[in-house]
Parts: C-alpha cells; structure tokens; sequence
C-alpha cells in the first residue's frame, strides 16, 4: 500500500486535491498536525468532492506520534533539497508499504527530518530559478510514478461508470 504523509499542510484546496489522489489510488493519507486549517472547511470539502467520505485519512497530533503509530515505515521524502527524482528509486525492492511524505506548502518538511533521511529524499526535476510545485501536484506526479513502477496494482486501466466501450459506442446525443 502507498501511504501519501503530509507534514503539517496549510492549504485546504491542496489537501482536498490530494484526498481525492489518494481515494483515486487507494492510497492511505496521513495528515500530520498542525494543520492550517479545519477539516470541515468548505474550500476542502469543494476540492475533495464526494471523495472525502470514501478516502483512508488518519490524523495524527504531530511527527513523533505518526512515528510511533508507524515504526517500520519505509519513507520517501518530496523536497526541494533532493538530489534524485521519484524515477531514480526502484519503489519495487521495497518489501512494505511505502510512505511518501511531503511538507507544508510555506517551508516543507522539517530540516532536521530530512537530514536524518538524505538517502531517500527526492525531487522532481525542474529549472534552475523555479523553487517548486504545488503539493497536490508533486503529491500526484509522485504516487502515480510509484504505481507505474508497481504495475497500477488494483486500478481499472479503463472507464467503469459509462463503460470500456463507451467513446466507440458514443453517437453524440
């Protein structure tokens, strides 16, 4: 399984996007406390659709409980400080689940989270002058080049709601 941790996120509208990554993939999301704002927020609930009520969300009061609810996690971090991009690592050696954290949109993960894990910090690929991306982005990018690596386990390679066939059988009304 693919657990998407987000360290201390203060956007709602990215947190929504990244719900409904997360529900899409059937991956777990770990929000990790603080948050910037209320999960009951409305920009949330307009970004996270209907997602919100089938997603896999656990809450935890800050760092040092979410590591002691997952002592053995297998982390990946997202950040600007990287030197490898997600294609580098070979997600399929990895024998567990794996646990892809990102940071709050303002500073990212902590420095000093990060200097304990330089061996699996990652960072997508970009222009000298540009800093990042937005979090729902590199959130989305990230989980879907681990699933690419995995071979989409468990995900439809084709519409379920209208059908497999439906732009062959679609006639334009």
């Amino acid at each position: 399984m693919i657990h998407v941790v987000l360290y201390e996120p203060e956007i709602p509208g990215n947190t929504g996007n990244i719900i409904r990554t997360c529900m899409a993939t059937g991956s777990r999301l770990h929000l990790i406390e603080p948050l910037g704002f209320s999960l009951d927020e409305k920009h949330l609930r307009r970004s996270g659709m209907d997602y919100i009520r089938d997603a896999d969300i656990h809450i935890h009061p800050n760092w040092d409980a979410f590591l002691q609810e997952n002592p053995d996690a297998s982390m990946y971090f997202m950040t600007r400080y990287g030197k490898r991009a997600p294609s580098d690592f070979d997600f399929t050696k990895e024998p567990g689940d794996i646990y892809l954290v990102l940071g709050k949109e303002s500073t990212g993960i902590d420095k000093s989270i990060l200097k304990g894990h330089l061996e699996t910090c990652m960072r997508l690929p970009m222009i000298a002058n540009a800093r990042s991306l937005n979090l729902s982005n590199c959130t989305a990018i990230v989980v879907y080049e681990v699933l690419r690596q995995l071979g989409y386990p468990g995900l439809s390679g084709h519409e379920q709601l209208k059908g497999e066939d439906f732009l062959e059988n679609y006639s334009g009304d």
